[in-house]
This record gives structure tokens, C-alpha cells and sequence, in this order.
């Protein structure tokens, strides 16, 4: 069997490599630039779904059990690849400012312990004696101690590395249009050159309902505009990701904090802007107001692929012979083991270990 991958991040290649793990799989990732070259190398690589999380439901299930694959995922890439990609479980404070703040992050506390996570409201003392560079005018933050980071860029090279010794085949090209034969998705039309496939898996990510011939809409699945600054210190002087209503910060072993991230809907515009870095780094010195002093080494952005929901495409697309994975937004570095793992399941027709009903593409139809 033929499996043609649409897309080279870090959907694409974690689900290629899971595809390789049956011998008679042939296996091709196709991708515009080099593989990670957008969204998944502009992330920050937190692990975080206690952090990003509203509420109960069926995405903060899957991240959950994404998460739990984290550690396994990490070390077997490690192992295959020869590549460290720094998978750090750092744990995490969710700072508040305001007394609306406070009391929004008790509700979110009392949800989460309720389904027995560890999840502790800290002020005063306490909060200080875990990261003592906050700001002292912090009033409390959510102690999240199992939400954790790994290195977005690494793990790309180590993915592409793993990909390659295990036999994935790598094409650059411009992806014109899928094929299909009575109906079905056959192959995919690249600069002219088509190419067979009994399965296509789109994982495109923001790019993904330009696709001509997959039929997905390209009204529902979104870029937005996500702008990061890399900020340098001489030595770490917190450990913790930090989180507040305004930005994050993920703090690396070498003195570099990644600070982001602004949400902006500007189409396929990947432009930093003077008012981006502006928010991010007022954001950055509210949490650390040491981080004032420290040198701006980079800046960047990504585009990072939306739904109205806010839950990801997972499974058969509009179309027969496509499959979909894309649609993670914030959270495509956290959910890349589970979906490389449903894809896979699928792609062999084996038993889905998920309820893939609320992820479906056409789950607002009757």
C-alpha cells in the first residue's frame, strides 16, 4: 500500500514515521519547502494542555493522552534519530493580575482537580518561593506541575532524520491538486507530475483547505498569525513556563526565553510588526520584569491552522481515499503523537482507540 503525506511539519512527519512501522507501507511526504519550515518550527514547544485548556471536553481529552505519549515519543525520536530535542518536564504557573484573574483560575483549578489533576492555586509566599523573578505584583497563578516543553526545532530535525532512516520518501514540490478516479482520491498532481496513492493523508496544516480537490473549505480552516520573540539571558533566572492573559514565556537550559504570541487574523500575511512585538514583549516584562534588560536575538512568526470550533480535523476527509489531520492550532507540537497514532490506525484498518466523532469534518452536518 501507498500512503502519499500533503505536508512536511510536524503532523506530517510524525505520522509518516508512525506509517513506517509496517514494513509494507510505502510512505512519501510532500512538502512546498523544507520539511518543519512553518508552523512547527515558528511553536514554542510547550506541552501544555492544562495551560491552554477552557473547560471539560473532547480536546482536552485528547490532549491529555497526547501528553501521557509525550515521554515515549521523545525517547524512542531520540533513540532513532541521534538528535536531543530536549523534552523538559519543567511544569508551569498560569499567573494572575487582577481579581477576576484569580478567581477565573480557581474555577479552572477546581475543574481540573475533579478530574484528578495536579492543579494548586498559589499566592504570596508559596508563588514566589517557586519562581522568585515573577512580578511581585502577581496575585496568585495555577500551580500546573505536569504540563511540560520540548524543543520545536530540534524535534523537527530529529523527526526528518527518524523519517529518512526508516524509509519515508521526501518530495519538494507545489502540490497542484489531488486526483481522483470515480469519486476517489487517487494520487496528487505535483508541478505536473501525478502520483498514485491508495491513501492520501492532508496535513497541511494553515494551508490546508488551499488543496485543490480535497474539498475542504478553506473558510474552516484558518491561519492566524502567531509573532514570537526570542529573548537571550546570561543564565536562567526562572524554570517554570509562565502564562498570563496577555503572552507566555518558555524558558530553555541555555538563558533563551521564547516569548509569544500574538493571534491575528491576516491571511497568509507572515510580517512582523512593530505592534505584535510590542504586545508580546510588554506581556513577557509584566511576568518577568527582569527579562527588560534582556537581549532580543530573534523574532519570527507562524501561521497556525484554525477552526471555528478550536478542534482539529481528524480522520476521512470530504472525499473517499483522504484522510485529514490538520486544524490543531496552538497545540499541533502537544498533539502530534495522538494523531500520528489515529492516522495510523486508520490507514491500517485497525481498531481507533478514539472516538474520532467530535474531530470529524463534517461534524456540523446532520
Amino acid at each position: 500500500m501507498k500512503v502519499i503525506i500533503v505536508g512536511g511539519g510536524i503532523m506530517g512527519l510524525s505520522i509518516a514515521l508512525e506509517l513506517r512501522k509496517a514494513d509494507d507501507l510505502e510512505v512519501m511526504v510532500l512538502e512546498k519547502s523544507i520539511p518543519g519550515a512553518e508552523a512547527s518550527s515558528a511553536a514554542a514547544g510547550m506541552l501544555a494542555p492544562q495551560f491552554e485548556a477552557t473547560g471539560p471536553g473532547p480536546m482536552f481529552d485528547l490532549t491529555l493522552l497526547s501528553r501521557m505519549a509525550w515521554p515515549k515519543f521523545a525517547a524512542t525520536l531520540e533513540e532513532r534519530s541521534g538528535v536531543a530535542v530536549d523534552y523538559l518536564p519543567c511544569g508551569g504557573l498560569q499567573v494572575a493580575f487582577t481579581d477576576d484573574e484569580v478567581h477565573a483560575l480557581d474555577a479552572k483549578i477546581s475543574w481540573q482537580k475533579a478530574q484528578g489533576l495536579r492543579a494548586e492555586l498559589l499566592s504570596g509566599d508559596e508563588l514566589f518561593a517557586r519562581e522568585p523573578k515573577l512580578n511581585p505584583k502577581a496575585l496568585a497563578a495555577a500551580d500546573l506541575p505536569d504540563d511540560h516543553q520540548v524543543n520545536p526545532r530540534q524535534l523537527l530535525r530529529a523527526l526528518a532524520i527518524a523519517a529518512t532512516k526508516a524509509g519515508v520518501g521526501f518530495k519538494s514540490g507545489t502540490v497542484r491538486a489531488l486526483v481522483e478516479t470515480g469519486g476517489t482520491v487517487t494520487g496528487v498532481d505535483v508541478d505536473g507530475e501525478v502520483l498514485g496513492a491508495d491513501v492520501v493523508v492532508l496535513a497541511a496544516g494553515a494551508w490546508s483547505g488551499l488543496v485543490s480537490g480535497a474539498e475542504v473549505d478553506p473558510g474552516r480552516v484558518k491561519p492566524v498569525r502567531g509573532q514570537m520573540v526570542e529573548l537571550q539571558l546570561r543564565a536562567p533566572i526562572f524554570t517554570r513556563l509562565l502564562k498570563s492573559a496577555g503572552g507566555y514565556l518558555v524558558p530553555r537550559a541555555d538563558g533563551r526565553v521564547v516569548a509569544g504570541s500574538t493571534m491575528e487574523m491576516v491571511g497568509f500575511d507572515k510580517n512582523v510588526t512593530a505592534e505584535g512585538l510590542q504586545k508580546v514583549l510588554a506581556a513577557s516584562i509584566q511576568l518577568v520584569p527582569e527579562l527588560a534588560g534582556a537581549a532580543v536575538t530573534s523574532t519570527w512568526a507562524g501561521l497556525r491552522p484554525w477552526t471555528d470550533d478550536q478542534l482539529p480535523f481528524l480522520g476521512e476527509g470530504p472525499k473517499p481515499g483522504l484522510l485529514l489531520a490538520t486544524g490543531h492550532f496552538r497545540n499541533g507540537i502537544l498533539l502530534a503523537p495522538i494523531t500520528a497514532r489515529l492516522i495510523g490506525q486508520l490507514v491500517r484498518h485497525e481498531k481507533v482507540s478514539v472516538d474520532l466523532k467530535p474531530f470529524r469534518y463534517r461534524r456540523n452536518s446532520p
